[in-house]
């Protein structure tokens, strides 16, 4: 993969790699809020300290090129309100995401998902990005559905929401790929098949 921008830039926003130092921003706007994280693959931060081993974390998925997070500020004023990550899995990159509450319902989330899926589907090895969200997490489906991906149905027993149960949830797959390119080999056979088909329903 060629190597991913450590900044991206929308209208409104500014995502950009994060640093241990955002570790306080983090834990007070999001991290260790309920309300905010009920839906998120982790338990809510109860101190700072777990907040800055998510961030080393982080460092690691980005030298490894496995996992990519970016910190979600606001360009008028540069706050810190959010997280974006994709994980890196061959020619699919999955997305997670998490905003501050005071955020929700401003079309932020959606810019910036919609800025992670254009850059990474101009990839010429990345295929299809996806995602998921608790089936009971409709702002999350608004989200991917106003960013132009499509809803391919339910994964039952997906996902793990901790702050929510210990047992797997369903969930809703949600994703958005490149076309298929056809030759013009397979247009003719398809052409075919579609004509043996009708013949065969018409001789019934």
């Amino acid at each position: 993969m060629n190597n991913p921008p450590e900044t991206l830039e929308t209208a409104r926003l500014r995502l950009r790699k994060p640093v241990l130092k955002d570790a306080e921003a983090i834990f007070r706007s999001y991290a260790r809020d309920a309300e905010a994280t009920r839906y998120v693959s982790w338990r809510s931060h109860y101190t700072v300290n777990q907040t800055r081993k998510f961030l080393r974390a982080c460092v690691i998925g980005w030298k490894e090129r496995k996992a990519l997070h970016w910190a979600i500020t606001r360009k008028d004023n540069r706050q810190l309100i959010g997280m974006i990550s994709a994980r890196v899995d061959g020619h699919k990159w999955e997305l997670g995401y998490v905003l501050a509450r005071p955020h929700w319902g401003q079309g932020y989330m959606t810019e910036a998902v919609e800025k992670v899926v254009d850059w990474a589907l101009k990839q010429p090895e990345i295929y299809r990005v996806w995602a998921v969200c608790d089936v009971d997490n409709l702002g999350s489906a608004r989200v991917m559905a106003k960013a132009g991906m499509t809803r391919e149905g339910i994964l039952r027993r997906w996902s793990v929401h901790p702050n929510v149960s210990s047992e797997p949830r369903d969930s809703f797959c949600y994703s958005v790929s490149k076309p298929v390119k056809r030759s013009r080999l397979q247009g003719r056979r398809r052409g075919r098949l579609q004509k043996e088909t009708k013949a065969a329903k018409i001789s019934l």
